[in-house]
C-alpha cells in the first residue's frame, strides 16, 4: 500500500471527562492541518458535536465525516464511531467507569487501524491510569500498552520539545524499584533506541547524548552510591568504544542548572521524575511524549486529564498541536529513511546483476 500524500493521523479521545476532546477540537481548528494531514478521531461524533456546539469551535473542515474503511475524506475531520455506549453523558472533572471504558474503546480501535495500516501515525489524548484498568488494559500507561501491542521487546519514553529531548531508563515504576533496574544491559538497550530514533525519526546523523547519574552528585566518587562507578560509567565508556557520542554521567541538578542540556541532542535520565520534572519545567506547554523504538508512530501531549479545568474552555492546545506536528515530522523522516534504504537495495541489486553479466556487456556500459 502506497502512503497517501496527506498522511492520515489518528487521534484517540482519552478520558471523556478530562480536557482531551477540548484540546483536540482546539488544535484541529487551526487551518494548517487541513493541508498537512487527514485527521481521524477515534471516539463518538455525538460527544464531539456537543463540544463543537457548546464552545463554538470553528473548523476549516466545516463538518465531520463519519469514517468507514474506504470513506476517508481528506478535506474534513473524520470521526470513527467506536464507543459502544454513545448515550453516556460527559461529566466534566469526574472520574467515572464510563470515562475509562470510552478511553479504552478509542485506544483499541486506533490500534486496529494502525495494525491494518489505515492510519500512518497516532496521537493519544490523556487517559486516567486508574479508571481505564480492566481485563483488557493492565498497564501503567500508554507507553507500556503500545510496547506490548506491537510486540516490541523494549521502547523508550522520550519527552520532546523544540529545544530538549529527554528519555528515561525506567518509566512508570515505584522509586524503590529503580536501583534494581539500573544495569549495563538496560542502559545499552535504551541508548541504542535513543540513537536510532535521533537518527531516523529526527534526522540527526551523529547524535550527541548525555547520561545522568542515579545518585545525588552522580555518586560523589562512591561516597553517595556506587552505581555510577560500577555500572553507569563503565557502560558509557563501552558505548563510546563503539564510536557513539555518549557522555556522562552527570549530576542531574547541576546538569540542568548549568544549561548543559542545550549542548546535547538527547539526554537519558535514570528514572521518571529525574527526566520529567526538568522537562515539564522547561517545556510544559509545548512538550510531547513520544514512544521511541516502536514500528509505529505514537505521540501524546505532555499533560494529564486536567480534571480541575475540564469543561471550562481554558485548556491550552499547544501540546496537542505539537504532538500532531511531531507525528508528521517523524512520519516524513521515516519515509525518507525508507526511500534511502530502497535506493541502496536497488543499487546493490544492480551491482550484482552487472557483476554476473558477460565482461563485454559490462565493459560497454
Amino acid at each position: 500500500m502506497n502512503a497517501p500524500k496527506k498522511p492520515r493521523i489518528g487521534i484517540t479521545i482519552g478520558d471523556i471527562n478530562g480536557i482531551g476532546m477540548e484540546v483536540i477540537m482546539k488544535a484541529l481548528s487551526e487551518n494548517r492541518f487541513n493541508t498537512l494531514c487527514t485527521p481521524i478521531i477515534f471516539g463518538s461524533a455525538k460527544w464531539l458535536a456537543k463540544y463543537k456546539k457548546t464552545f463554538g469551535y470553528d473548523f476549516a473542515y466545516h463538518q465531520f465525516n463519519y469514517w468507514q474503511e474506504n470513506s476517508v475524506n481528506p478535506h474534513k475531520i473524520n470521526v470513527f464511531n467506536c464507543c459502544a455506549d454513545k448515550n453516556v453523558d460527559i461529566e466534566f472533572g469526574k472520574v467515572t467507569p464510563q470515562g475509562g471504558k470510552a478511553a479504552l474503546e478509542s485506544l483499541q480501535a486506533a490500534v486496529q487501524a494502525l495494525q491494518a495500516k489505515r492510519i500512518e501515525a497516532l496521537v493519544t489524548a490523556p487517559i486516567n491510569k486508574s479508571n481505564i484498568q480492566s481485563d483488557k488494559f493492565k498497564f501503567a500507561g500508554h507507553t507500556e500498552f503500545f510496547t506490548q501491542k506491537f510486540n516490541t521487546a523494549e521502547s523508550l519514553m522520550f519527552l520532546v520539545s523544540e529545544t530538549l529531548r529527554v528519555g528515561v531508563l525506567t518509566g512508570h515504576i515505584p522509586l524503590a524499584e529503580v536501583p534494581k533496574c539500573v544495569n549495563r544491559e538496560k542502559i545499552i538497550q535504551k541508548v541504542e533506541i535513543m540513537v536510532h530514533s535521533l537518527r531516523y525519526d529526527f534526522g540527526i546523523e551523529k547524535p550527541k547524548i548525555a547520561i545522568l547519574g542515579l545518585n545525588p552528585h552522580a555518586g560523589e566518587e562512591g561516597l553517595l552510591g556506587r552505581e555510577e562507578l560500577e555500572i553507569i560509567n563503565p557502560t558509557i565508556e563501552e558505548l563510546r568504544q563503539k564510536g557513539l557520542l555518549i557522555y556522562g554521567s552527570y549530576p542531574a541538578d547541576g546538569f540542568f542548572g548549568k544549561q548543559l542540556h542545550k549542548k546535547f541532542d538527547g539526554i537519558l535520565g535514570m528514572y521518571h521524575d529525574q527526566g520529567l520534572i526538568p522537562f515539564k519545567t522547561l517545556a510544559f506547554h509545548n512538550g510531547v511524549n513520544f514512544t521511541a523504538g516502536l514500528p509505529i508512530i505514537r505521540t501524546s501531549p505532555d499533560h494529564g486529564t486536567a480534571y480541575d479545568i475540564a469543561g471550562k474552555n481554558i485548556a491550552s492546545e499547544e501540546s496537542m498541536v505539537a504532538s500532531i506536528l511531531l507525528a508528521l515530522e517523524v512520519y516524513r523522516n521515516r519515509q525518507k529513511g525508507e526511500d534511502l534504504e530502497t535506493l541502496k537495495k536497488e543499487k546493490k541489486q544492480r551491482d550484482l546483476q552487472r557483476k554476473h553479466r558477460p565482461d563485454s556487456t559490462y565493459l560497454e556500459e
